[in-house]
């Protein structure tokens, strides 16, 4: 083991050879070093140790040794165990903060070039010239040391790069609410490299400086010292430009779903810049969007401050006043000519008009606008509706008509300038205009413009495209754009002329011949309900409808109706659902369970009576749970019973499927349950054992009320009751729906409020497919399987069939393919058939004895087959004592089976 007396014998010894030779003594060599690294390796937290360079002069001794440097201008004892100490804590050390790299550089720094406080021999004496050298040099790489700490040190924009890097590296950290130990890690990890690069950095720095001003400096040294500082300014400036990307994931939420149970309701999250969010309660989880606006034009971003929710692209300068970036504007003299600002670059561009009705119709444009208009919106005989856009033509996108107060007006725009480079820019199917890819953020440049990564000076003219002049004018890109005249020719009979194209001369056609169906000139006619075209000339001009986009809510669904081109949000349809031992989910998404074993009413339309749906539940010889056993539906005098098996009554009498008569459009059989539906848009699911659906229409909205709840878009109020009060206990709120009195129930005394319970073992292992991946597929991300997980392990507790599981495996299914959820073939995996099943313990044990996802059938067989001794033993008793019974009475005289005491003992024998 290396300790401090072996370093100080074998220095004196070292030292004393040097002397003998006329030498003066190194103050640290390899040997030194290597005795220091044995000393490192002791601990577990060594750091990487390099070899020192030691040049030795007559009157001058510089020590080179990795950062934090090492440099010993004494002999003396107390230095060498100063600075073995120091070594050792430095490379050996348990904390390296990298916010302390520029202060231990700066100290090294010292220590290389500034004279020591205390007395030197004579043989160490530093001439005056080197001495000024060196404290010259000492405040140059001081000021650089000091400089790359406070982030303003080589250029102005490498260090605000830097600092922009780690500041957004750290805040990545720390803005999620529970952000994934793989973030925090990368950060941490970028914060590190960063802080790396600078301390090699100024460590090279120092090398060269002052291998500059040694004497005997060699060539390697110097080449070895700029190749490594072009390789850390290269770094620095590559992770620069990478961060533009990185940026984003801080202002992204990350993390594991949250469940919820306020279905349709808003979320309030408890985390940093969390109204940069609406967050709301959708099918069992809390799903959350952005609330910022489309930066899809933009490509330079203004840098976002701390408590700024969205991204902002910067803005523009025009005649003085300022213009958010997006904003559209006309020539007050000129209306013709029109001005859009998108990214601090101004377009001007002068409209160009069309007209596409005879001048009877035609009307003057309307103050402040540049176009005529035609009178009623109609264009190729197609309607469009009041502030409806359409394309003019498919051929030419930007030409577009809007109807505003029942008339059509037509004009041509051109696109904006864009600032992103043409390499960055990109052109979506039925778009007129390109969009920028990707985004940047910005320094400010006072009266500079920023176009295409080049930054011009002000007044300074530019040409991004043959159609366009630029002028950049105080920070804002002026561009003067043409717009391409409107042709009507078809491309193919079409050249470019300069930077707009042009007609090439045909013949002239009076007919357009269209998939065999020939048209004259003027004629139209329709392709589908968004196309319509006409016949001019022999060319064929079609119009399209342009929709807007639309964003539905988490109740809505996007559906194109009848005879329409665009899509429109459409509420969707309420669903019910009853499964298991009874598990509800309401209309509005609310689940409860209830085991009740009576009959109640489930739905109704409670304003106008059109409808009403009773459930009648069945204890089947347990004492709290129950399952659904019919379903009966009361619709204008005619009552259609939904029993077990799938049996349908219709007024009491049986019928076969298909059925269909009166107000009930149709009754038939699907593969694993029959579907009911009515002329009012209601429609009952039923699989013929205990799953129930029922679906009615929006138009039913606050009209419903019983089991189901009202259906008015929220969960709070679901648990009303038929007095209008709102319950929080689930069995007072059921029954007061009970209907048909005492004799609809199948247990005499009701102990509904108390739930079930059971080994978590059992139920464990039963539901736990429902948080399988392979089962169910991916739908654990849409559709939150908590819910079902309960009421699965509640089935399980009390079940005399043994595959109550699987009601909550068909419910979750049904959930999820209602969703438009593919699904896996997930009653193979869980030994669930289709259709009925036996109910016998038996026949489960054999449908799950292959089952790879049930770990604990062991437990459940062993328990069975005790069960079954158990049971087989009591018989066997009970027989034998009937046998004996029989027996006693048989052979033995009745004054003798009469005992006076119970220890008496049997008269003898004769």
């Amino acid at each position: 083991m290396f300790s401090l007396e072996n370093y100080r014998n074998l220095k004196r010894r070292r030292n004393k050879a040097h002397a003998e030779q006329g030498e003066f003594p190194s103050v640290a060599n390899p040997l030194t070093l290597t005795a220091l690294e044995e000393t490192c390796n002791a601990t577990a937290t060594c750091s990487a140790i390099r070899k020192t360079t030691t040049t030795t002069t007559r009157g001058t001794t510089t020590t080179i040794a990795t950062m934090p440097s090492i440099a010993l201008e004494t002999d003396k004892e107390v230095i060498e165990k100063e600075v073995e100490i120091k070594f050792h804590r430095q490379h050996c050390g348990h904390q390296h903060k990298s916010h302390l790299i520029a202060s231990e550089s700066k100290k090294s720094i010292n220590k290389h070039f500034l004279p020591s406080s205390s007395s030197s021999p004579p043989s160490q004496r530093i001439s005056d010239d080197v001495l000024q050298s060196r404290r010259k040099n000492s405040k140059t790489i001081t000021a650089v040391a000091a400089a790359t700490a406070s982030a303003s040190s080589f250029s102005t924009w490498t260090s605000l790069c830097l600092s922009s890097i780690i500041s957004s590296a750290w805040t990545s950290t720390t803005s999620l609410a529970s952000p994934q130990p793989a973030t925090v890690s990368s950060s941490v990890a970028l914060i590190k490299a960063i802080a790396a690069m600078v301390a090699r950095f100024v460590r090279d720095l120092s090398i060269a400086t002052s291998n500059s001003h040694s004497n005997t400096t060699t060539a390697t040294t110097t080449n070895i010292s700029r190749r490594h500082m072009l390789l850390t300014l290269m770094l620095l400036l590559f992770v620069c430009f990478v961060n533009t990307s990185s940026a984003k994931a801080a202002d992204t939420l990350s993390g594991n779903l949250q469940s919820c149970s306020d279905e349709n309701e808003e979320i309030h999250l408890a985390i940093k810049n969390s109204k940069c969010y609406t967050c709301s309660c959708q099918n069992g989880f809390v799903k959350c969007e952005d609330r910022c606006p489309p930066i899809d034009d933009c490509y330079l971003l203004e840098k976002k401050s701390s408590d700024a929710c969205c991204n902002k692209c910067k803005g523009c300068m025009f005649l003085g006043k300022a213009y958010p970036s997006g904003a559209e504007w006309t020539d007050p003299m000129n209306p013709c000519k029109s001005y859009k600002c998108v990214g601090s670059v101004v377009t001007a561009t002068e409209m160009k008009c069309y007209t596409q009705c005879d001048d009877s119709q035609l009307m003057k444009p309307r103050p402040g606008e540049c176009c005529p208009s035609c009178q009623g919106c109609k264009i190729n005989g197609q309607i469009v509706l009041e502030g409806q856009e359409v394309v003019a033509s498919i051929d030419d996108r930007c030409l577009v008509c809007q109807c505003k107060d029942n008339q059509l007006t037509c004009a041509k725009k051109t696109c904006p300038v864009l600032q992103c480079p043409v390499s960055k820019q990109k052109l979506l199917p039925n778009e007129c205009c390109p969009r920028c890819t990707e985004h940047r953020e910005f320094m400010p440049l006072t009266g500079k413009c920023i176009f295409t990564n080049k930054i011009f000076h002000d007044k300074i003219q530019f040409m991004p495209d043959r159609c366009t002049n630029c002028t950049c004018s105080n920070g804002t890109s002026i561009c003067e754009r043409k717009t391409c005249p409107i042709l009507e020719c078809s491309p193919e009979y079409q050249e470019m002329d300069g930077c707009c194209p042009r007609c090439i001369t045909s013949e002239v056609r009076s007919e357009c011949i269209v998939n065999g169906i020939t048209y004259q000139t003027n004629d139209t006619w329709n392709v589908d309900t968004c196309r319509s075209c006409r016949c001019t000339g022999g060319n064929i001009r079609c119009s399209e409808m342009r929709c807007p986009p639309v964003k539905c809510r988490s109740n809505e669904e996007l559906k194109v109706l009848p005879g329409e081109c665009c899509p429109k949000c459409i509420e969707t349809a309420g669903t019910c659902t009853v499964f298991g031992d009874p598990h509800f989910k309401t209309f509005d998404g609310k689940f409860f369970s209830f085991q009740g074993s009576c009959k109640y009413l489930l739905a109704s339309d409670c304003y106008d009576k059109t409808f009403s749906i009773r459930l009648t539940n069945d204890g089947r010889q347990t004492k709290r749970s129950a399952w659904a056993k019919t379903v009966t539906l009361k619709m204008r005098g005619i009552r259609v019973n939904l029993g077990q098996k799938q049996r349908v009554k219709v007024n009491g009498t049986r019928v076969a499927l298909p059925y269909a008569s009166g107000p009930i459009s149709s009754i038939e059989k699907l593969s694993e349950s029959i579907m009911l539906k009515t002329d009012l848009g209601l429609s009952i699911e039923w699989d013929g054992n205990n799953y129930l659906q029922v679906t009615v229409p929006s138009s039913f909205k606050n009209r419903m009320c019983g089991l189901c709840g009202n259906y008015n878009g929220w969960t709070r109020d679901d648990l009303t009751s038929r007095d209008g009060v709102n319950h929080t206990e689930v069995w007072r709120f059921a029954n007061s729906w009970k209907v048909g009195g005492p004799k609809a129930c199948s247990r005499k005394q009701e102990n509904i409020a108390v739930e079930p319970t059971c080994k978590q073992r059992k139920s464990n292992a039963l539901c736990r497919p429902l948080r399988v991946s392979e089962v169910f597929g991916n739908c654990d991300s849409t559709v939150n399987p908590e819910n079902y997980h309960d009421a699965c392990k509640m089935d399980v507790c009390d079940c005399p069939t043994g595959m109550c599981h699987c009601d909550s495996f068909t419910a979750y299914a049904r959930e999820c393919q209602r969703l438009g959820v593919r699904l896996p073939d997930w009653r193979s995996a869980t030994a669930c058939p289709h259709g009925q099943w036996k109910r016998e313990f038996n026949t489960t044990l054999k449908m799950l004895r292959n089952n790879p996802y049930y770990g604990d059938l062991r437990f459940l067989q062993n328990q069975q087959k005790q069960k079954n001794r158990k049971h087989k033993f009591e018989e066997q008793h009970q027989h034998n004592q009937l046998l004996q019974r029989d027996f006693i009475n048989k052979h033995v005289p009745k004054n003798l089976l009469i005992s006076k005491s119970p220890d008496r003992t049997p008269p003898p024998l004769h």
